[in-house]
């Protein structure tokens, strides 16, 4: 995956994975980059002075278009964005562009994409209609796919990192060759150790360890002697843990989760 840091000017990649601290300041360099993918001023760009620099600026250019989570019947924001979204925007996406020379799709918060809606977007993002530019939001990038993420161009805004702490990365090497090892025993212990951290800690370390995976299925990483399908696995129940967080699921009932499937889930048999 190409990293790249904002401010940004110049020409803008057509699949591009925005990480920041916040999703303000990721939607803020979106703009930024939605202007310049479609400004007609002179270098750089965006010049921020014709007339599509300032429609952007304003929100109102036809042609760049936002993707976010629906409302539900009560007016309350759901909580994945869902296939259909990604499936209207790849049909639009085909249409000629009204008043620029690029459609530029940007999709706020795109860790909340649901599994279907991440597969949908893969060949979007691989092989993007000619003059359509895609701008992925998020403040965590581990929550999605590795398949997603190895088809964008990732910007780091703020010198963001995607592994979260060290305290928590540590954790998550240490749980993941803890289910390497394919030792049950050693397994439930390291849960009952560690199963007294706050939630922001425990969020942190899921998605440090879903990085990790991440890297390994992509190849950055080494794989600890664990198969593609375990790696898959995992990182499926992990997500399920992020999910449960969200939630206010209790840490304790997350780390029995981990104690009961990590390794089974994994493909292992004790």
């Amino acid at each position: 995956m190409k990293e790249r840091r904002t401010e940004y000017a110049g020409p803008v990649s057509q699949s591009n994975l925005i990480c920041a601290a916040s999703i303000d300041e990721a939607m803020a360099a979106a703009r930024d980059m939605a202007a310049a993918a479609v400004c007609t001023g002179p270098e750089p760009r965006p010049c921020r002075l014709c007339r599509h620099c300032r429609k952007v600026a304003e929100d109102i250019h036809p042609d760049v278009i936002t993707l976010g989570r629906l409302e539900d019947d009560k007016g309350r924001l759901k909580r994945e964005i869902g296939v259909d979204q990604i499936r209207s925007l790849s049909a639009d996406a085909c249409v000629m562009p009204n008043e620029a020379q690029r459609k530029v799709y940007i999709i706020r918060e795109a860790e909340t994409m649901n599994i279907p809606a991440q597969n949908a977007a893969l060949k979007l993002l691989e092989e993007p209609p000619l003059g359509a530019v895609f701008l992925l939001c998020t403040t965590n990038a581990s929550r999605l796919l590795p398949t997603v993420r190895s088809r964008c161009t990732q910007i780091n805004c703020g010198g963001v990192s995607a592994a979260g702490n060290r305290e928590q990365d540590a954790l998550a090497e240490a749980y993941l060759k803890t289910v390497a090892s394919g030792d049950r025993a050693k397994l439930c212990s390291w849960c009952c150790r560690n199963e007294g951290m706050d939630g922001r800690s425990a969020a942190d370390f899921v998605d440090c360890a879903m990085e990790r995976l991440g890297d390994m299925l992509c190849g950055r990483k080494k794989n600890l002697g664990l198969s593609v399908r375990q790696l898959e696995e995992l990182y499926e129940l992990l997500e399920r843990c992020s999910a449960y967080l969200r939630l206010n699921v209790g840490v304790k009932h997350i780390f029995g989760l981990l104690a009961v499937d990590s390794i089974a889930g994994g493909g292992n048999r004790g």
